[in-house]
C-alpha cells in the first residue's frame, strides 16, 4: 500500500479544512514547494495536491505552484481541484503532474473521464469519489449529488478509469480515523485500484486500510499535527507488508 502525503492548496499556501468546510482552515505552511520537499526526504513515493482554489472556483487556480513543486522534487505528483474538461486535465498534465484528478465531471459529464482516459492514459487518471453518507459531492464538496459512490465507480471504470480516489468527507480532518466499512465496500469494487482518504490519524488506521486492500492511502492533518510520523508510516506499511 502507498502512502501519500497531500498538500491543499490556497491562494499559494498550505492548508487544512475541517471536513470540506472552508471557513474552518488552518494554514500549516507558506511555501508548499518546501513542505513537498520535506515529504520527498522522507521517503514519500508520490505527493498528493489539491488545489481548493480551483475546487471552489471549477477551473484550476494554483497551476504554477504545482509546476514549482514538479520542479522541485523527483517523485510522482498527482494534483485535482476544479478540473472540469479535458483541457483542464490537460493542464495539469503540462504543468508537471504524472496523474490527474477529476471528480464534479465524473459525475455531470463523465464521458469526459473516458476521453481523458482515452488521451492522457488510464494511468494518468484519478477519478475522485467524494463522499457524504454513502453519496457523491461535488463542485468542491458544496453539493450533495444522488449518486452512490459504488455507482459511479462502476460507470467510471466502464470508461477507463482504474484509479480512484476515495474520501469519506464526514471524516476528513478530524483524525477520527477512516470510515473502515465504507473503503471495504469500494475494494470490492475496484480493488487495489482504491485510494483512500480521510480521518487517517495513526499507524494503526493505515494498518486497518492495508487490510482491507486498498491500494494507497492519503494522509493531510495528521502529518501537519504531527500524529503521524511519515518516515515510522512507511516503516510500518513495508514491515505489514513484508508478513504478508
Amino acid at each position: 500500500m502507498e502512502v501519500i502525503p497531500a498538500i491543499d492548496l490556497i491562494e499559494g499556501s498550505c492548508v487544512r479544512l475541517y471536513q470540506g468546510d472552508y471557513a474552518r482552515q488552518t494554514v500549516y505552511a507558506d511555501d508548499p514547494v518546501e513542505v513537498a520537499r520535506r515529504w520527498e526526504r522522507l521517503g514519500a513515493s508520490r505527493i498528493h495536491i489539491v488545489d481548493l482554489d480551483g475546487a471552489r472556483i471549477g477551473s484550476p487556480q494554483n497551476l504554477d505552484v504545482v509546476a514549482r513543486i514538479a520542479r522541485a522534487v523527483s517523485v510522482p505528483i498527482q494534483m485535482g481541484g476544479g478540473v472540469r474538461d479535458l483541457r483542464s486535465a490537460r493542464e495539469v498534465i503540462s504543468a508537471g503532474a504524472q496523474r490527474v484528478m477529476l471528480g464534479t465531471v465524473a459525475v455531470r459529464e463523465p464521458d469526459i473521464v473516458r476521453d481523458a482516459c482515452q488521451e492522457l492514459g488510464s494511468d494518468a487518471v484519478v477519478v475522485a469519489v467524494d463522499s457524504r453518507d454513502g453519496y457523491v459531492s461535488v463542485s468542491g464538496w458544496m453539493s450533495d449529488s444522488r449518486t452512490e459512490a459504488t455507482d459511479l465507480m462502476r460507470r467510471m471504470m466502464e470508461r477507463g478509469a482504474r484509479t480512484f480516489l476515495c474520501t469519506d468527507i464526514s471524516r476528513d480532518g478530524t483524525l477520527q480515523g477512516p470510515n473502515h466499512r465504507l473503503m471495504s465496500d469500494l475494494v470490492r469494487v475496484a480493488g487495489a485500484g482504491v485510494i483512500a482518504a480521510g480521518g487517517i490519524a495513526s499507524v494503526d488506521h493505515l494498518s486497518l486500510l492495508a487490510e482491507a486492500g486498498v491500494g494507497g492511502a492519503v494522509i493531510g492533518k495528521a502529518l501537519y499535527t504531527g500524529d503521524i510520523d511519515l518516515d515510522e508510516a512507511l516503516d510500518a506499511v513495508a514491515n505489514l507488508e513484508r508478513k504478508c
